[in-house]
């Protein structure tokens, strides 16, 4: 039986998830203030600054007593670095994609990244889909080839960060640790591949980090927090709210991307573009719509089971009335 929430905890998971969702879509412009550092390099601070960021914040809340025991586990080690090299190869190619003026593309990511962890459940989970479900999945793999065949080419960013987002979301499920202790793992088996090429290129002349002044390292080292930041919130709100809350928060980011792209990056949006986004916002309302219609119904079978497990006197409703 779930614990109950209270008013105040569910807004303020509620808040903790608009921060998050919040935050992430507003990425894009963070990464144009580190210029003239290019995407290799701001994607290895990260990483170092993200393992600094995270480790602070678990000495600072004694959250330590998982280490020991993972380290008993290679098989789960060998999930965790399967699990740092996708997210290494999202963070680099979102990275890059933002600051080589694609932020209308990466955006479409995040928007597919739902129906591309759907059609992973398939083939790789097994799972069988309700017929809503292989509608929304279609429509979005009509806005693909939309895509593909406007531009001359598969919308390859768009693809690479949902693919691996959800790969990486497939890891984590079988990995089973926190979000603070997760990224702690992962940003470990990254920190010293990391640290190394940063020293490569101190040792190069080539490093950014001491040359573009101390307000520029500082933004380089900020990369940890912007990262950090939001999983908190993010984890905050995870345990308050139901996931069916959280499922459409979760596009306030890619929505914030998008419109960042066409008002501040000022990117072309023709006709052809319209249209994939188009047939993706369906393919999302249809996801949602059988989202929202599924958990309605478990909520009243639920209800009637309560009904009927529990007796009721003469004067006393059944739950699935009170609560109708």
């Amino acid at each position: 039986m779930k614990p109950h929430i209270s008013r105040d905890e569910t807004r303020t998971g509620l808040l903790c998830s608009v921060a998050a969702y919040s935050i992430w879509g507003l990425f894009p412009l963070y990464w144009p203030l580190l210029e003239p550092t290019g995407a290799a390099e701001i994607l290895a601070h990260r990483m170092v600054w993200s393992l600094v960021t995270v480790a602070l914040a678990l000495l600072a809340t004694r959250r330590l007593d998982w280490i020991r025991p993972l380290l008993r586990q290679p098989k789960r080690i060998g999930m965790i670095a399967l699990g740092a090299l996708f997210i290494s190869v999202n963070w680099g190619v979102y990275i890059w994609g933002v600051n080589t003026g694609h932020v209308v593309e990466t955006s479409m990511g995040y928007f597919i990244n739902p129906l591309v962890s759907i059609a992973f459940g398939v083939l790789v989970l097994r799972e069988r889909l309700r017929p809503l479900q292989w509608t929304a999945v279609g429509v979005g793999a009509a806005a693909v080839v939309v895509m593909a065949v406007a531009y001359g080419k598969p919308p390859w960013i768009s693809l690479v960060l949902a693919a691996t987002f959800s790969t990486y979301g497939l890891v984590k499920k079988k990995v089973g640790l926190g979000g603070l202790e997760s990224m702690a793992a992962e940003t470990a088996v990254q920190f010293l591949p990391a640290l190394g090429f940063l020293l490569f290129l101190g040792a190069q002349g080539r490093s950014t980090f001491t040359a573009s002044g101390t307000g520029h390292a500082l933004l380089l080292a900020g990369t940890g927090v912007i990262t950090a930041l939001p999983l908190i919130c993010f984890g905050i709100a995870a345990v308050r709210l139901p996931l069916s809350v959280i499922g459409m928060v979760q596009y306030l980011a890619p929505v914030f991307q998008f419109a960042l792209g066409i008002t501040v990056f000022h990117e072309t949006m023709p006709p052809e573009r319209w249209a994939g986004f188009a047939l993706v916002w369906l393919a999302l309302a249809l996801l949602t719509w059988d989202a929202l219609r599924t958990a309605r119904t478990a909520r009243a079978e639920l209800l009637a089971a309560q009904d009927r497990a529990r007796p009721v006197s003469g004067n006393e409703r059944p739950v699935s009335e009170t609560l109708s």
